[in-house]
């Protein structure tokens, strides 16, 4: 696909892909967050599109505010042999729950992410997905890093403008509707029992504490369910 990550980057190509330093990329390196590169001739390390993936999704879990300890249980916990598209897949769920944080581009800089051209009829696509927003100046745009990688991969497949726009409604709408109804279920099931059990402030900041800790595994088992439900849901309809 010519959205697809090259089979082999240098460690600052990988960076730029990324959009983030190399410095960071090494730091994750030697966190163990991103496995070692394949080495090439004259032992220069090359990275793939799953290294790609798996930095892009670390950086979104970073956004969320986890820790690097949260971050490694997270990625733990994926099967071994997790495609960068399943990577992909990953981060623009986990960004579907957490506020947007749009990111201001130029266009040069938004076809660098991208890694190819974009043509109008690309922006516009990546628009309908909510990857990209336009601006009043033609050559800025926000980008929502959450969503621009998995939307770049499919740009290239024959899927009409108003199903992407429908699909991402219907995506946001059962998304505030779920974050709505686990909200109401913890706050009337857990906080306020807590609450009224008259716990002193030293109690309650721990509560905080844990309720912060508790996010991340809430949504992984949100976006594991997802992608299930979905492969279910293909079976059972092949047509």
């Amino acid at each position: 696909m010519a959205g697809a990550a090259p089979t082999q980057m240098t460690v600052d190509e990988l960076a730029a892909r990324a959009g983030v330093t190399v410095r960071t990329l090494r730091f994750y390196s030697t966190k163990g967050l991103l496995p070692p590169p394949e080495l090439g001739p004259r032992r220069v390390g090359r990275y793939g599109a799953e290294h790609l993936g798996r930095l892009e999704l670390i950086e979104e879990l970073q956004r969320q505010g986890l820790t690097l300890a949260a971050i490694e249980r997270y990625l733990s916990q994926l099967p071994e042999d997790v495609g960068s598209l399943d990577l992909a897949i990953h981060r623009a769920l986990v960004a579907s729950w957490t506020p947007e944080a749009a990111e201001e581009a130029t266009r040069d800089q938004l076809a660098r992410r991208a890694g190819r051209p974009l043509s109008e009829a690309d922006v516009d696509r990546l628009a309908a997905m909510g990857a990209v927003h336009r601006t009043e100046d033609p050559e800025l745009f926000k980008i929502d890093p959450g969503l621009l990688p998995l939307g770049v991969r499919v740009l290239d497949v024959p899927i009409p403008l108003e199903t992407l726009v429908a699909a991402r409604a219907v995506v946001r709408l059962h998304s505030q509707a779920t974050a709505h109804d686990l909200h109401r279920l913890f706050r009337d099931t857990v906080w306020r029992p807590y609450r009224e059990s008259e716990p002193s402030d030293a109690e309650l900041e721990r509560m905080k504490t844990l309720t912060d800790q508790i996010q991340p595994m809430v949504i992984q088992a949100l976006v594991t369910a997802f992608q299930r439900s979905l492969a279910e849901e293909l079976a059972a309809r092949p047509e």
